[in-house]
């Protein structure tokens, strides 16, 4: 497998930028998610990867070598579309041959192909089947084979998951790892799924508005997000934020207001000491906690009970809710009055006009 180099990528739709400049580095079998909102521009990133848009500006490079100028055939790269793309009137043997078999490939060597593809993704029951005849789980396995057989430099997949529904979403992923795991492919994979992303990736790409917010493991977006955007996106459920006045600061320390109290948190920096700040703090890295420690206090307006979590949503005023989790047999009830306080080291600090991190 080989290593992609994105350098100084950019897209133009007309007077419209779309993508501005993307500097990344894929190493050979590193498995990157990029993951965004709607209209972020990760799939279009995708897509001038893979060649099917053009490149406005800025170089692509895979295995040592220029290939933005380079039709899509010609990149060695196989694609996984989120709609499948099988040819309905084709048996699930021919469509995974079939792109080998208009390049003239060797009729032994596709076959091998072929039938290695099928044990690896279990499929050898049904080859001989129309895609009809076959459930979504197993026709997206169908399409993940007819990239498998080219033996690519690198996979491409483009939110493959979101067709399906939550149970095969879950089969799907586990057979998405597995399969990256046993042959170690160079993979980019698209996806508005953050769960999808942080399960999968080695690397997250976080992207907004056409730009990378944050670059980096799962685990290190999720406990040090270097922007509000990441800390709000990555996570379920989200962080929660609050924009709150700094009432003084000095020696290292920052003191806020909250709803229920002040507090100080340490703060190496006190250029941002005036005026306000948001503060974040996740749903589990709260507790319930007496009223003089209280940072946020109020009733609870929502419970969730998942079986393996439960989250209560507290109305601290204002039309403002503080998601808490509490453990999974908790008897907290709706309309319950409560007191919650988390640890300093817990804190996330933003600066509420740029949205960087602080601390």
């Amino acid at each position: 497998m080989s290593a992609i180099s994105l350098k100084a990528i950019r897209k133009d739709y007309g007077s419209v930028n779309v993508i501005r400049r993307i500097d990344l580095e894929i190493g050979s079998g590193e498995f990157v998610v990029l993951v965004g909102p709607s209209g972020c521009g990760k799939s279009t990133l995708l897509r001038m990867i893979a060649g099917l848009e053009e490149i406005s500006g800025g170089d692509l490079v895979m295995g040592g070598r220029s290939i933005g100028h380079l039709p899509p055939a010609e990149r060695n790269i196989a694609m996984v579309f989120q709609d499948y793309a099988l040819y309905p009137h084709m048996s699930v043997e021919d469509n995974m041959s079939f792109g080998l078999k208009m390049r003239d490939g060797d009729p032994a060597d596709i076959s091998r192909k072929v039938k290695d593809a099928s044990a690896i993704l279990k499929l050898d029951p049904f080859l001989a089947r129309l895609p009809a005849q076959l459930s979504g789980g197993q026709r997206q396995r169908v399409a993940m084979g007819r990239a498998i057989v080219r033996d690519p430099q690198a996979f491409l997949f483009d939110e493959p998951l979101s067709n399906l529904d939550a149970a095969l979403r879950v089969e799907m992923r586990l057979e998405i790892a597995k399969l990256h795991r046993r042959i170690k492919a160079t993979t980019v994979y698209v996806t508005h799924d953050q769960v999808e992303a942080m399960t999968l990736a080695d690397r997250i790409v976080v992207m907004n508005g056409g730009n990378m917010e944050q670059v980096g493991p799962p685990l290190e977006l999720y406990r040090r997000p270097n922007t509000l955007f990441v800390a709000k996106f990555i996570g379920s459920p989200t962080m929660n934020t609050l924009e709150c006045d700094v009432t003084g600061h000095g020696e290292g320390r920052i003191r806020l207001q909250l709803p229920a109290g002040e507090i100080a948190l340490p703060l190496a920096s006190a250029s941002t000491g005036q005026g306000r700040v948001t503060l974040g703090i996740r749903p589990e890295d709260l507790a319930v906690c007496e009223p003089g420690e209280a940072w946020f206090a109020g009733e609870l307006s929502v419970v969730e009970r998942l079986g393996s979590q439960t989250f209560g949503y507290l109305d601290i005023g204002g039309e403002r809710m503080i998601t808490v989790e509490f453990p999974r047999t908790s008897d907290i009830a709706v309309g319950q009055r409560l007191c919650v306080a988390g640890r300093p080291e817990h804190v996330h600090l933003f600066d509420p006009a740029s949205g960087q991190r602080l601390n």
